[in-house]
């Protein structure tokens, strides 16, 4: 039994199925994976960093993942607070992961995903009724989160640059 209330959104699919959707998601992304004989579980995120072909690749396929459940967050009417905190947790991920080791071993760690479906949770299991998101902000975030994103991997792209430029 779900433990989310079937409510309807402005879609025609409920947000209890959007909601499992995402949840899906971010388990591929953060915890699909773990290593035997350990606790320890991971997803495709770290692997998409490690094996970036181009540098930073894989950081801006797991950033937009993650910028997609912002947005479908903010379209379900999550409250503004809630999602520019999800914005902060996709911003740690991909700012950390410019850094070369440390920004893998975020990915292993951090769990931006993760972190922003227990946001999500808790708003629907605290809110009874769903709200409609502001379309304005809801593009207006997407956008920030999807430059964010970008941004990082330009950044990466201009370190690499100027290392062998040395």
């Amino acid at each position: 039994m779900s433990k989310f209330k079937p409510l309807a959104s402005k879609s025609s699919q409920p947000v209890t199925e959007k909601v499992q959707k995402l949840h899906r998601l971010a388990f591929l992304l953060d915890n699909s994976l773990s290593i035997p004989g350990t606790k320890l579980r991971f997803g495709l995120d770290p692997i998409l960093g490690l094996l970036g072909i181009a540098a930073g690749s894989g950081d801006v396929v797991g950033g937009a993942v993650g910028a997609y459940i912002v947005y479908q967050a903010a379209q379900m009417g999550i409250p503004k607070e809630v999602v520019w905190q999800m914005v902060t947790n996709i911003l740690i991920d991909s700012l950390v992961g410019l850094v070369p080791g440390l920004g893998d071993l975020l990915d292993f760690t951090w769990k931006a995903n993760t972190r922003n479906m227990a946001l999500v949770d808790q708003h629907l299991t605290v809110s009874s009724t769903p709200n409609k998101g502001n379309p304005l902000f809801v593009v207006g975030i997407t956008l920030l989160t999807i430059l964010i994103v970008l941004g990082c991997a330009f950044l990466t792209l201009l370190l690499i640059k100027a290392i062998f430029q040395l």
